[in-house]
């Protein structure tokens, strides 16, 4: 039987996907060298209200990984009409929960800061207000562009997302330029950039899907009417993806707590670490995105093995791709950490830990973190909710708020207890893989 995806399929999808992802990272590596130029306060205001960024961005992202697989499983079974359905119901739905979730924010959002983080420096604490109210009008732009972006990856296309964010990452990158530099709006003027550009991301990403090019087309977005069946299905899926990430973040807002009460050259040697790591997982991540709309489509097909077949290929990619992006970053952090002016200290914490990383994260991350997406794509969402909310917060958490709090440590805890999370998660997922019980789901 011939299979779904040819080589050449499997690439035109993951290379853009790579690519973007890539892009992505880079930007906000460059994001964080201009605010990091402003000074430690500012870099640790935007690090702290990135932690609750993420965290919203990642369940958004959830919701949209539950309308992709319903509406990858559907194309797998040729049914492009229910397809489309599916994807009307995961706009509005996006578009409902964002708009929720800005409005909470925006007015509890010094509330809500003081009970994460505590008593922080004012100087951090004013920047940190400021960040947040205009990085929350940005939600519901950057929820539409990752579901949109969803319908058109589950349909073969990465390469027009990948445009489209490439573009919104550059403007962002010339507004922070105008902004902070030309205008001095520091902190201000980095959020705004950043809410800009992911209005232009989302009405480009809506504008394309009206065009008749691809299999799920969407038009009149504003006559989506809520389906409760279906809604229901996309949240079967997104819900536990949602809850996995958002433990996930909480997690990693535990520890931010913890190294909140570390100095501030920490705090920003901790920042800067965390957005180099996020370059080391850029290619890796697109490939976990590709193996999504591979695997959907094949247990769509009902074709489980071709899906196994695939998630192994694939994870043995991101590991090769990991060992190579480990070294690189392990070369480039001394030149990064010159460039973005940082001070002394911070930039030497920034320097260790970066090469820590680099020799842990090849040992485990891969087999701890692509898999997953494969199991996700065929229906397993709650087995990857419930493994990864148990070894985040008994690792993670544990044991960098013990080792920061009880031993004083400083930020290295945080890395020991990412890579006692990635080992144990790493045994455990390989043998998830291998008992055959990840395939055993009905999605549609």
């Amino acid at each position: 039987m011939r299979k779904l995806f040819t080589k050449k399929q499997i690439w035109a999808l993951l290379i853009p996907l790579m690519i973007e992802q890539l892009l992505t990272a880079l930007m906000g590596t460059a994001d964080t060298m201009m605010v990091a130029s402003v000074g430690s306060a500012a870099i640790s205001a935007v690090s702290l209200v990135d932690a609750i960024n993420v965290l919203i961005i990642q369940v958004f992202s959830a919701l949209a990984t539950g309308g992709a697989v319903i509406c990858a499983q559907r194309l797998g079974r040729r049914e492009t009409g229910e397809a489309t359905y599916a994807g009307r119901q995961l706009l509005l739905t996006v578009t409902v929960l964002s708009l929720a979730v800005t409005l909470v924010l925006v007015l509890l959002r010094g509330p809500v800061l003081r009970l994460i983080f505590g008593s922080v420096d004012p100087e951090v604490m004013d920047g940190a207000l400021s960040y947040l109210f205009i990085t929350a009008l940005s939600y519901p732009f950057i929820a539409l562009y990752n579901a949109g972006a969803a319908l058109f990856r589950v349909d073969g296309n990465s390469r027009l997302p990948m445009v489209v964010s490439a573009a919104s990452n550059l403007v962002n990158i010339a507004l922070n330029a105008v902004f902070i530099f030309k205008m001095g709006m520091g902190v201000a003027g980095a959020a705004l950039a950043t809410l800009i550009s992911r209005v232009l991301c989302a009405a480009a990403i809506l504008w394309e899907l009206r065009k008749p090019s691809q299999s799920i087309v969407i038009r009149n977005f504003l006559t989506v009417r809520p389906d409760l069946r279906s809604i229901g299905k996309i949240l079967a899926i997104g819900l536990p993806a949602g809850i996995e990430n958002g433990m996930f973040q909480f997690g990693k807002l535990a520890i931010q707590s913890s190294v909140s009460t570390l100095s501030t050259a920490a705090i920003a040697g901790q920042a800067m670490t965390a957005t180099i790591e996020s370059l080391t997982a850029t290619a890796q991540i697109g490939i976990g995105l590709g193996m999504m709309t591979i695997v959907g489509q094949c247990m769509g097909a009902k074709r489980p093995d071709e899906a196994r077949s695939y998630i192994w290929k694939l994870t043995g990619y991101a590991e090769i791709a990991t060992i190579l992006i480990c070294a690189l970053s392990a070369v480039i952090v001394r030149p990064v950490t010159a460039l973005a002016g940082m001070e002394t200290e911070a930039a030497e914490i920034t320097v260790r830990l970066t090469w820590l990383i680099a020799i842990f994260k090849p040992l485990f991350w891969s087999m701890s973190f692509i898999p997953p997406y494969g199991m996700r794509a065929a229906g397993d969402v709650r087995y990857t909710m419930i493994v990864s909310t148990i070894t985040m917060w008994t690792c993670r958490v544990v044991i960098a708020s013990v080792l920061i709090r009880a031993f004083h440590f400083g930020p290295v805890a945080v890395w020991i207890g990412m890579f006692t999370d990635w080992a144990v998660r790493s045994v455990i997922y390989a043998w998830r893989m291998r008992s055959g019980k990840w395939a055993e789901h009905q999605v549609v």
